[in-house]
């Protein structure tokens, strides 16, 4: 693939990077942003009697301006490294054109990034949490989606070496199994936290976390498909003739 296919790719990926931050802003601030605020309320009812500090940023600016600023810009730039990875894998993991290798990256991204390191350090909403140990669990999120993302490579690499021997059916059974008994030995040698508050409501706990797997797999479904449609319109020249003779047919 020359640079200008992935300079042509990276900005598509961007785009529908882009695109899909759009559409998981939706889905955080109609399904995610009640839930903080509840959580928010039993904060401060907990707190009133401490008192509180100066405001630095209204919860109005948090909920608009600053949740709109943070899904677009995290979805514009893990766009455009889904498209990178897109480039390197493009032929690389089997016989698959544009659309299902966009399909299985973006896939691929949602599992390792966010629902591996989200089984073993689920989302926390306000007033959940010791604010001593953010610092360690931060450390340990981010090292757990280290660790998800490169026993993923190596489960693929190995998947392809053993394919010729066993097969790809049984060599891709045995590279899946291999990073699933990996990825659970990391859950029981890293440490857990159970800081929720025996007073904390369960149901509150449990909507905000499924919303916060909702506003994931909105983000990398809708990646998948945008970034799928655009790089097969640019890297298969039947896509790009179609809709010229289906126009030309239809007049």
């Amino acid at each position: 693939m020359n640079s200008i296919s992935v300079r042509a790719l990276l900005v598509r990926g961007m785009l529908a990077g882009l695109i899909a931050g759009a559409l998981a802003l939706v889905v955080a601030y109609f399904l995610g942003e009640s839930q903080v605020d509840a959580a928010i309320a039993l904060e401060e009812a907990h707190s009133h009697d401490h008192g509180g500090g100066e405001e630095l940023v209204s919860r109005t600016m948090q909920a608009t301006g600053g949740l709109a600023t943070g899904v677009l810009v995290f979805g514009l730039a893990v766009g455009g490294i889904a498209a990178l990875v897109f480039c390197y894998a493009l032929g690389r993991i089997g016989d698959f054109g544009p659309r299902a290798t966009a399909a299985l990256v973006a896939g691929a991204a949602l599992l390792t990034v966010y629902v591996v390191p989200f089984l073993k350090y689920p989302a926390n909403p306000p007033a959940v949490g010791n604010p001593d140990t953010i610092g360690k669990r931060t450390t340990l999120f981010f090292l757990m989606v280290a660790l998800s993302v490169l026993l993923a490579v190596a489960a693929v690499i190995i998947g392809k070496r053993l394919a010729p021997r066993l097969g790809n059916w049984n060599a891709s059974i045995a590279a899946v199994a291999g990073f699933v008994v990996l990825i659970g030995l990391a859950y029981a040698f890293l440490p857990s936290f159970d800081e929720v508050g025996k007073d904390f409501p369960a149901t509150l706990l449990w909507e905000f976390r499924l919303s916060t797997l909702a506003v994931q797999a909105t983000l990398w479904g809708t990646f998948g498909i945008v970034f799928g449609y655009l790089t097969e319109r640019l890297l298969t020249p039947a896509a790009r003739a179609t809709a010229p003779q289906t126009a030309g047919a239809a007049s």
